[in-house]
């Protein structure tokens, strides 16, 4: 049954052609990202004074930056940490959502309101002055505790992912507040099973598809915030080329160099689309309307 039900749902996502599109997208960046160091070896912080700013060639794909720095080779590695930043912010903010929207729905009355409450006043908190503000303050403190890099991306990733969990504890509360009150749940409760089995072994099993499109979608939210705290200045220290980073660094740039921007930049702009598109695709191929 459950091979059937994958191999319905891979059929229907498989028809969207803008799902599959970013599908492939996805795929051959992860790749090139991943793996792109191995074939092309230029060291991402050689500087070379004699080829500032200079434009694509044959041995700079990509060109340089102001410092002679190779574009392509910086584009790849910074790959590597906005795609995990991303990642590791997202499972925050799903298993943030998740716990709190399912401990809210299945036991309802004061816990339910106050968890919502809480969640209407993270809603209405200004997400990207708060962001910055938060780093602001303890990039810091971070960084003496884990280091400028480490510590940068310890406090990038728990900012990200903690201020971006709410739409899916609202989706989650929805849905376990309709499921706890069909019939096979309340076998389980008249059987003796525990709150906790309940929740783990029979209502979140079925809002997993709404989980997994959620966290396909909040990827792309996470890079480009990532993207947004490195253009603005409080992200990476300056020698950690992530995406954002690099175009922080190429703004001053833009008349004489304007590949300095445009790569990275087409890095985000690439990412992000295709994963709203695998997102989009997702939601349609689980929703059972979909015909």
């Amino acid at each position: 049954m459950q091979t059937k039900t994958s191999s319905y749902i891979w059929q229907k996502f498989s028809r969207d052609p803008l799902a599959i599109f970013g599908l492939v997208t996805l795929a051959i960046i992860f790749i090139f990202v991943m793996f792109g160091s191995l074939f092309y070896q230029v060291p991402i912080d050689k500087i070379d004074f004699t080829k500032i700013s200079s434009f694509p060639s044959f041995e700079h794909p990509f060109g340089t930056n102001s410092l002679g720095q190779d574009i392509l080779a910086r584009v790849l590695f910074g790959g590597r940490i906005s795609l995990t930043v991303g990642i590791l912010a997202m499972l925050v903010a799903i298993f943030l959502g998740t716990t709190i929207g399912a401990i809210a729905g299945f036991y309802g009355g004061i816990i339910d309101s106050l968890l919502m409450r809480l969640t209407d006043l993270f809603l209405a908190l200004p997400q990207l002055p708060l962001l910055l503000l938060v780093v602001y303050l303890f990039r810091e403190p971070i960084k003496k505790i884990a280091g400028p890099e480490l510590g940068i991306f310890i406090l990038v990733v728990i900012v990200i992912g903690g201020l971006n969990w709410m739409s899916v504890a609202r989706l989650v509360r929805g849905n376990i507040l309709r499921l706890k009150e069909m019939e096979f749940v309340k076998a389980a409760i008249t059987l003796g099973a525990n709150s906790q089995r309940i929740i783990l072994i029979h209502l979140l099993p079925n809002v997993l598809s709404l989980i997994i499109v959620a966290a396909t979608l909040g990827v792309g939210n996470a890079i480009i915030t990532e993207s947004t705290l490195s253009f603005l200045g409080l992200g990476f220290p300056p020698d950690v080329p992530t995406w954002g980073q690099m175009l922080f660094q190429a703004k001053d740039y833009l008349d004489t160099a304007p590949h300095t921007a445009f790569f990275p930049g087409l890095a985000i702009f690439l990412t992000v689309l295709s994963i709203n598109y695998i997102g989009d695709g997702l939601r349609d191929a689980f929703d059972p309307k979909n015909k």
